[in-house]
C-alpha cells in the first residue's frame, strides 16, 4: 500500500487530521486527503490545526481539494469517515471497489463530522481519527514488513 487517500465531506477538518496522523507514522507513503464536497482551496479549520499542534504535527498548509477519479484510481487504499462516504465512493467510482473503508473500521465506528461544533466535538472526533489512524498505520505496517 503505498498510495493512501483519506476521504471525509469538506477535506478542512477530520481528513486533513487523518492525513497528518497517517503521513507522520508512514513517511514512505503517499497520503493524501479530499472531500466530497470539499471546500477547495480553504484551509484547515483551526481548531483542527491545534489538536494536531498538540500531537507535535502541522496541517497549517493543508487546502482542501475535491475528490476525483484519478485520485481512486491512484490509490491502493481509500479510508472514509463514515459508512454514507464508503457508499458514495463506490457509487460514483465502481472501479474503487475493494479498496475503500472506514477509518474505524476495525471499532465499526463513524467518525461524527465536527465542522461549527466547537472544541469538544473535535476532541471527540479527533480521539476516533487517532484510534483508527493507528490501527491502519500497524496494519499496513505488518502488510509491507
Amino acid at each position: 500500500m503505498r498510495n493512501i487517500l483519506i476521504v471525509c465531506i469538506g477535506n478542512i477538518c477530520r481528513s486533513p487530521m487523518a492525513e497528518g496522523l497517517v503521513k507522520a507514522a508512514l513517511p514512505d507513503r503517499q497520503v493524501t486527503s479530499a472531500g466530497l464536497g470539499a471546500l477547495v482551496g480553504q484551509g484547515a479549520d483551526p481548531i483542527a490545526c491545534a489538536l494536531m499542534k498538540e500531537r507535535g504535527l502541522s496541517i497549517d498548509a493543508h487546502r482542501a481539494q475535491q475528490i476525483q477519479s484519478d485520485m481512486c484510481r491512484r490509490a491502493d487504499l481509500i479510508l472514509v469517515m463514515d459508512g454514507g462516504q464508503r457508499r458514495e465512493i463506490e457509487q460514483r467510482y465502481p472501479f474503487a471497489l475493494g479498496r475503500v473503508f472506514r477509518l474505524c473500521e476495525r471499532s465499526g465506528q463513524d467518525v461524527p463530522d465536527p465542522y461549527r461544533a466547537g472544541d469538544s466535538a473535535f476532541r471527540t472526533s479527533f480521539a476516533l481519527i487517532e484510534n483508527g489512524a493507528q490501527q491502519w498505520v500497524q496494519r499496513i505496517s505488518r502488510v509491507s514488513s
